[in-house]
């Protein structure tokens, strides 16, 4: 979801004959905030590395046990995994968000000319997903004369469907692994439950005519939620899905690479959790990593290594990939007069 400047203008703080808005400094965020992910990612880390010392072999150091490991993986076999899915997430990703700028933004934006925009924007969110979220905004502004907040509540529209469509699998991972998977994800099939419902008085709410009088029902970030018709909602999650059968796969096979075998369906029941882990802020997904040691305490170090290169190989790769057609995206981005704005 993109942030939104306020802009604001004064007639006591313009000089006369001039039109020049004054425009509010963007406020900093507070300590603790920026703080935050990094005091996350130092417990996690320090969690993984006590975890890994307690399974350490004697005589050998944490370093080169993690070495050791390291070294035994088939990192051939692994890039033969990791390679072609980064490639099928960019075509996945790119065919959701062309899906919802359709709808929503330009009903006329063809698939070919968003894939480069798209594998570009990977690049820029390694350092920060919202500004990744931004340059998409300057692209649909500039090609389509698309309006910013537009722009976020389309990518808004796509985080609130991101978050049913990995419940919607972990209920059905939980469902077929039962027996396997730890207690704890038990209470899946109660959060779903709750969640259905929470998912159709929303869907109520914002299509129903009733509700018209609720004043933020109108705030323009909310648009595409006003203009969603339901089965745009399961459209979605299933356009998401190849996605994350293929991600089930790529994760089970490679974790054989590591010693660990995981079958495929036990792979179900954990990974879309683990997806959810990677939604809590820190750098290098330092949570989710943890993640995984936790729930097979038998591998700590493997698993702490399958995690980290896992989930942060798949971000720089991507990133690799946005390089490929940042040429192309930097002509669509900045050649040629703007399109002129739409109402």
């Amino acid at each position: 979801m993109s942030n939104e400047e306020g802009v604001s203008s004064s007639g006591d703080e313009a000089t006369a004959g001039n039109d020049t808005e004054v425009v509010a400094p963007k406020r900093k965020a507070p300590l603790w905030q920026r703080a935050l992910p990094w005091l996350i990612t130092i417990a996690c880390f320090a969690y993984l590395y006590n975890r890994i010392a307690s399974q350490t072999p004697e005589g050998m150091t944490v370093i080169g046990y993690l070495a050791d490991v390291f070294a035994s993986v088939n990192w051939i076999a692994w890039l033969g995994l990791m390679i072609p899915y980064s490639f099928l997430y960019l075509l996945i990703d790119t065919a959701v968000l062309w899906r919802v700028i359709r709808w929503f933004n330009a009903d006329d934006i063809a698939y070919k000319d968003l894939l480069p925009v798209r594998a570009s924007t990977y690049i820029i969110s390694i350092l920060n997903e919202q500004v990744g979220k931004g340059a998409m905004a300057v692209y649909l502004n500039r090609r389509e004369g698309v309006p910013g907040w537009e722009v976020a509540s389309s990518m808004l529209f796509i985080m609130f469907c991101e978050f049913f469509y990995l419940l919607s699998w972990a209920l059905i991972g939980v469902t077929v692994s039962w027996e396997i998977v730890p207690e704890i994800f038990h209470n899946i099939p109660y959060i779903a439950l709750g969640a259905a419902i929470f998912l159709a008085a929303f869907i109520f709410f914002f299509r129903s005519d009733r509700f018209d009088a609720v004043g933020f029902r109108q705030k323009p970030l909310l648009k595409s939620f006003r203009n969603a018709k339901w089965h745009y909602y399961l459209t979605i999650m299933v356009l998401r899905s190849p996605a994350l059968v293929g991600a089930v796969w790529v994760y089970s096979v490679a974790a054989g690479l590591f010693g660990v075998e995981i079958p495929f369906i036990q792979m179900i029941g954990v990974l879309p959790l683990i997806f959810f882990g990677t939604l809590i802020p820190g750098p290098f997904r330092a949570f989710a990593v943890a993640l995984w040691p936790t729930l097979f305490p038998d591998y700590v170090a493997e698993m702490a290594i399958f995690g980290f290169v896992q989930h942060n190989f798949f971000l720089l790769f991507n990133a690799g990939i946005g390089l490929l057609f940042l040429r192309r995206a930097n002509r669509e981005l900045f050649s040629g007069e703007a399109a002129p704005q739409k109402a």
